[in-house]
């Protein structure tokens, strides 16, 4: 039909021009791409929830140390810091004990 919106044969949207590409939000992953999360899964032989449970968890073990590299001026500020720390390390235990959790019982091929 003449000025319709949509084929009515395909139901596709006739006027292209107005849509947005259909995966243009592709490109946003283009470089999570290169991480070949396959052969990282084998590697560490951990599926894929409990790999990133464990990596979370390496990141905020790895934040709690550098707490460590910022100066301190006072006493309240060495407190501070360290409770900091003590929450990073919290997270990072947490994040363990979440990959642990997702880890299944069977054996992956």
């Amino acid at each position: 039909m003449v000025g319709a919106a949509f084929c009515h044969i395909c139901g596709n949207n006739r006027h292209r021009a107005d849509a947005p590409p259909a995966r243009s939000w592709m490109k946003y992953l283009e470089p999570v791409r290169v991480l070949d999360f396959t052969g990282i899964r084998n590697w560490f032989g951990l599926p894929l929830p409990s790999l990133c449970a464990f990596l979370i968890g390496v990141v905020f073990v790895v934040v709690a140390l550098t707490m460590g590299l910022i100066s301190v001026h006072d006493y309240s500020d060495f407190e501070a810091i360290q409770l900091w720390r003590i929450q990073w390390l919290m997270a990072a235990c947490a994040a363990f004990l979440a990959g642990i959790l997702l880890k299944s019982r069977k054996p992956e091929n």
